[in-house]
Parts: structure tokens; sequence; C-alpha cells
């Protein structure tokens, strides 16, 4: 049986769960007197308080709370998502001492109260894209990461916290004005999950690894009223982004060992991931100096009145930010302004809040700037740009979130459209700048369209509108004779050592591990730092950056969680298809040719398989190695190739490698003798030994042959003795 309140399995005589303490008694609270009482009864036997409404709370539809954007992302792709491993975010939160609560107030009251708080909890869940899994009676069960896929899933949840938390106090204290308090608690946890069946009501089964459900239960119940205890897990992906304070190591219910645990106090000053980055010190810049030369030149024809648009494209981890990063240093080395807009992956789905970035940067306000400052400083800088300016000032507060109305429409309007293009020519006439996009494949849907308006009016301007993005978006202000497109490829072999020199250094311990890395990160400098930091994190690495040497022999190289979320999250984007057809490839190895690929998908000559692998193809998670004799593909990234592998379940796995080796028995029948090495790995990953052991033995027979044959060449062309 599973805890109603973790889904954590427990043995089915169990009266309380082993990971997070709840009962598993069948019961219902009394709403009114917080009795226990056997389920089936009518009322209560301690009170008279009628039970028909106290299951009501845990008994809610999903589907109600969640936006229909969300609930159709999630049921048309739910096939796709059933039985997947994923790196998730757990938060849990509940009222604190809700059985008092429901006993002052009275059933209905009672009910009226907690329906306001899951107003708010839901509406800060899904804010983020989180989707709530289960209500707990008084509180809420909800998941970042699945079945919606994130690389940030940390950052939501905590961001979800602080947003709900923030409107729960506002609501506490009307309360408060009654006699009443209400605080609520929560607990947030990352790692892993195995998503299993997600139903209609978007109830989602699922199998928690190594206590990841639980833990976040266990923080819950730990956290003081009003506050959100994180564990370290979820802590490290989140320094930074956030302002936490360390509590110290927790004892659990079925841990081990001691759980770090931290208290989110609030927004952090991170902003990107380069901010980390720069924390630790930035590494050098390695293989991009004719890139650089190139963005010199633009930006000189940029500042003899003739604005440019740069658009620089690559993949997650190629290196965008940190390239757009140098420019912009260099730019402001020379006294060239730079207005820089970071598009941060939650903001997709919050109006305007790109546009509102970069109002504050061009005038002047500070995160801490009140409302009434804010007011009088956009006023006296409009009317000192130009007078005809004062009717759009309403306009201009209403986009940086402190207008009257308090209404911000999702979409740009004429009105806001002719301001931003008379705004931004008035402001980049007569001096030269920079307008930096970070990150544009996230921004919001109102944005994207001022910035389009922006594109369109640099021509006759000072300034370069640049801005990176990875390759699935297609902004619509591409194009034109001042479009220029930076297409950035992973580095070379040689700038990939020289940055791995300049990480780990040049110790002799290192030879093997840096041709282990370099193999495995493909190029990436995003990947290959993360790998690096995750060494030096376990202890594998002693020393610091530069200076590294090996402490233990390492067997395998670990996945840091940052690069297989970011990696899972690009899978999921692709179509159920797509997606199926990359998994079943992952299983075949990092290079297959096409006929076996169509045999084992099941797709046949059909349609369903060209279309599948044409945006495999376009979306570049596939590459074309050789097309003759026969269409021969490698996976772009071999880190792609991992995370589809990793990603499937088990039972998922051994079924394809079965059919992968039933495939090439097929279609290699004439040099079986050839592919037996592999038809037997294939066999033995699939579970069916006896068969592994047939092809195996296979294989030796022809090494054995191979090698008799060859010394039989070499005697009979060995040279006759000479005559002497």
């Amino acid at each position: 049986m599973r805890c109603p309140h973790c889904r954590h399995e427990t043995r089915e005589r169990a009266r309380f769960c082993g990971a997070c303490g709840a009962s598993l008694e069948s019961s219902v609270t009394c709403p009114r007197c917080a009795a226990i009482n056997p389920r089936g009864q009518r009322f209560c036997d301690a009170c008279g308080e009628s039970l028909s409404s106290a299951g009501g709370a845990s008994e809610r539809d999903a589907r109600a709370y969640t936006p229909r954007y969300l609930v159709e992302r999630i049921l048309t792709t739910r096939s796709a998502l059933e039985g997947e491993r994923k790196q998730v975010s757990v938060l849990f939160a509940d009222v604190v001492d809700s059985m008092r609560l429901a006993e002052r107030l009275g059933a209905e009251e009672w009910h009226r109260v907690l329906d306001r708080v899951f107003e708010i909890l839901c509406a800060g869940i899904h804010r983020f894209e989180g989707t709530i899994n289960q209500f707990t009676g008084d509180g809420v069960m909800a998941l970042f990461g699945a079945p919606v896929a994130h690389e940030d899933h940390a950052q939501r949840a905590c961001h979800a916290a602080l947003s709900a938390m923030n409107e729960l106090h506002a609501y506490a204290g009307a309360l408060r004005a009654r006699g009443l308090e209400l605080s609520v608690r929560m607990g947030i946890n990352s790692g892993e999950v195995v998503v299993g069946k997600i139903g209609d009501d978007l109830r989602m089964d699922y199998t928690a690894q190594g206590h990841c459900v639980g833990l976040a239960a266990r923080m819950e119940q730990l956290a003081a009223p009003g506050t959100v205890l994180l564990t370290e897990s979820t802590a490290q992906l989140v320094e930074g982004f956030f302002a936490l304070a360390d509590v110290g190591p927790r004892s659990m219910k079925g841990v081990s060992a001691e759980i770090r645990t931290f208290e989110l106090r609030g927004i952090g000053p991170r902003r990107t991931r380069l901010d980390g980055s720069a924390l630790r010190g930035l590494s050098r810049l390695i293989g991009r100096e004719t890139e650089l030369t190139w963005l010199d030149g633009i930006l000189a024809r940029s500042i003899a009145s003739n604005g440019q648009v740069v658009g620089v494209i690559g993949e997650a981890g190629v290196g965008k930010s940190r390239l757009c990063l140098e420019f912009i240093q260099r730019c402001r080395a020379r006294g060239v302004p730079v207005h820089e807009v970071h598009c941060p992956s939650h903001g997709a789905t919050v109006p305007w809040l790109a546009i509102r970035e970069l109002m504050r940067g061009y005038f002047g306000l500070a995160p801490d700037t009140s409302a009434d400052s804010i007011r009088r400083t956009v006023e006296q800088q409009l009317l000192a740009l130009d007078a005809g300016f004062a009717s759009s000032v309403p306009l201009v507060l209403e986009i940086l979130g402190i207008g009257d109305s308090g209404q911000r429409p999702e979409r740009a309007t004429p009105q806001a459209a002719t301001f931003m293009r008379r705004f931004f020519r008035l402001q980049s006439m007569s001096r030269p700048g920079v307008l930096f996009l970070d990150d544009a494949h996230w921004i919001d849907r109102a944005s994207d369209e001022l910035v389009q308006v922006i594109a369109a009016s640099v021509r006759g301007t000072q300034t370069l509108l640049l801005a990176n993005f990875r390759p699935e978006y297609r902004p619509a202000w591409i194009g034109g004779s001042h479009y220029h497109q930076l297409a950035l490829s992973p580095l070379g072999e040689e700038a990939s050592r020289e940055l791995l020199r300049d990480l780990l250094g040049s110790d002799g311990s290192l030879d093997e591990l840096s041709a282990r890395i370099l193999e495995r990160t493909g190029g990436s400098p995003f990947f290959t730092e993360e790998v690096v930091t995750a060494l030096a994190a376990s202890g594998s690495l002693l020393g610091e950056r530069g200076a590294y040497r090996l402490a233990t022999p390492i067997e395998t190289l670990a996945l840091p969680a940052t690069v297989q979320a970011l990696l899972t999250a690009r899978i999921d984007r692709l179509g159920e298809r797509a997606k199926d057809l990359l998994q079943v490839a992952a299983v075949i190895g990092k290079q297959f040719d096409e006929p076996v690929l169509r045999e084992v998908s099941g797709l046949g000559d059909g349609q369903d398989f060209d279309a599948a692998l044409g945006v495999l193809q376009d979306e570049e998670f596939f590459r074309l190695v050789t097309l003759s004799p026969k269409p021969e593909y490698t996976f772009k990234h071999p880190l792609v190739c991992e995370v589809a592998y990793l990603s499937q379940l088990g039972e998922r796995r051994a079924q394809v490698h079965a059919a992968v080796a039933t495939a090439l028995e097929k279609l290699r029948s004439d040099r079986l003798g050839e592919y037996a090495s592999l038809i037997a790995h294939h066999w033995e990953a699939s579970g069916m030994r006896f068969e592994a052991a047939r092809w195996k033995r296979r294989a030796a027979l022809r090494v054995a042959n191979i090698k008799v044959g060859v010394r039989g060449v070499g005697r009979r062309r060995a040279p006759p003795p000479e005559n002497g």
C-alpha cells in the first residue's frame, strides 16, 4: 500500500508511514473537534458534527485549480511521460494546527478559509508551472519538473513557495483582525522519481527514489510556522538565486544519516547561471576570438548610425551567454552603455517581465526603489525626453507594475507599440548603445512583440540589439539587411583540451580522467565545467581549480543534476513520436543506421517514421554521418544519448534491447559473425542470458578463426630462406 500523504510504498499492515510518519489507518478527522472517526460514519461520535464534508479537501479535483493550458499540456503528453525517471522538486505545504482552527470556526467557515488557502497555494504553484499532485486534507503536495519537465525545477519550487507565502501572510493578517491565527509551513526536496500513470484528474502515480518525496514531507513537518525548509540537495541547486539560512543537520525517520537543512528567506543576488560562475571566478573564454572580432565589427557599423541586430544561436550549454558577457564587458570598457535584459525560464508566463526589466534599466531604477519614487522618476525623465510623453506616463507605470488600474494585458497593445517605437528612437538617435537580450527563448509574449518593434526601429540609430537564444525559438524580428545571425558551435577538440587544462590543471593523475570528460561532454563548455565542479564537490578531486589532483580512482562519471535536468527538459519538448524514436535510438547506441532504427521503432516504412526522424535532425539531436550504402546517424551530443537512455525504466530498456538484437539478426543475416559481439551485448542487456551466451560463444569462435587465419597467412607469406 502507498502512504496517502507522501506516496511512499509501505508494507500492507503498517499503521504509520515509514518515510513521513503519517497515520495509515482508514479514518476521517472531524472538521469541528478534530476527533478521529472510522471511515463510513456519517457523524462524529465525539461531538455530533456531520462528517459529510470532512473528506472534501482530500477529494478535491486538481483540474478545477489548474490553468487550462497546463491541463492540456499534461494530458496530451502523458503517454510519453508515463514510466520515466525525472529529476524533480517536491513541495509540501499544510496549515499549522488546523484541527484547532477547524474546531473554533466550525465546518462551514473552516471550509471557506481552507478554500482560500488552497486558491493561494495553487496560484503560486501554477504561476511557476508546478502541478498539484494531491490535496492532503489541510495542504497540498506539488511537483516541479514532472510531468512538465523544467531544467530549473528547484528554482521554480522556491519561487512558488515565496510567492504563496507572501499572499498567505497577507491573508493571515486579515484573519488576525478577527482574532484568528493562520499559519502555513512548507518543505521542499529535490531528487529523482519515476513517473507512473497520470490520470484524467492529473493525479500522478509514481515511485520515489531515495526517499525524495518522503524527505519533502519531513521538511514540511520540521518547518516552523510561516517558514519554508529545504534539504541540502535543493539548496545546492538554488544557491545564490535565493537567500538561505543554514539551520543545521536534522535527524529524520527512515533516513540513516542526518540531513542538512536550510530555511528559504527570500530572493538572492543571482539572476543567471553565469552569476554563480562569477562568484567562483569565471573561467577564461577559450576558442571564441573569431566570434568576438566579428561582433566588434558589427558594433562599429552600429555606432556609425547604422543600427544592427544580431542573434547568437546555439544549443544549451554551448556558451552563448558567456560569449555575450565577454562582448558587453568589452563594450563597457570602451564607454558604450549597455542595457541588459535577462529572461528567466519561468518568465515566459509573466506578461511584460522582460520589457519591465528593460524600462527599469533605462530609467535607472534600483530593485528596492519605492513605488512613489518610481512614479516621480518616470514622469520627470519622460517629460525631459519629450513633453509629448505626458499622456504615456500611466502606460509606462502599468508596464512597470505600479499602475492605478492594476491591469496589464497579456499582449502588446497598439498604444504600447507606438510608445516603444518613439521612446526607443529618441533614446538611441544621439548616443551609441547596446541592448542585450539574454536567453530570448524564454521571453514572454507581450515583451517579444515589443522587441519586434525595437528591432524594426534600430535602422538609422547608433544601437546594436544583441540577443542570444536556442534553435527552437524563431522570433518574428529576424531578417532584413540589418539582421545578422551567429551560429555558435561546440568547442573544437584543441579548445576543449585547453579549457579542461584551465579547469583541472596538468597533474599526471588526471590524464585518463581528462580524456573521459572530453569524450563525454562533446565540446560543451557548460557541461565540462559542471562535470568538473561535481567531481570536486564529491571529493574525487583535491586541490583548487587549475591545480587539482585525483584523490580516488573514478569508476564512472556521475551526470550532474543540473545537466540532466537541462537535457531532460529539452527532450520533453519533442512530440511523442519523435521522443519515442529518440529513446529507441539511445538504446541502439550512439551511432546507428536507419534500417535498424526503422525496424526497432515499429513505425515501418510509413510517413510517421520519416517525420519523426526529420524532426530529430532539424532539432539537432541526430547528425547524418553517411548516406550510402545506407543512411547512418549519430547523436550530436553524447550526453543527450545518455540522458535519453537513463530516463527510461529498466523494463522498457530491456524490451528495446531485445528488439535491437532481433533486428540485427534479421538485417545482418549475411554478416552475423561480424555482428555477433554486438548482438550478444543487446541480448545480455535485455536479461536474456542464454541468448547472450550463445552469441558470445559465436563471437569468440570468430575471433579465434581470425587469429588462426592470420597465423596461416603469415606462414604462407614467409620469405624463402636465402641460398647460401
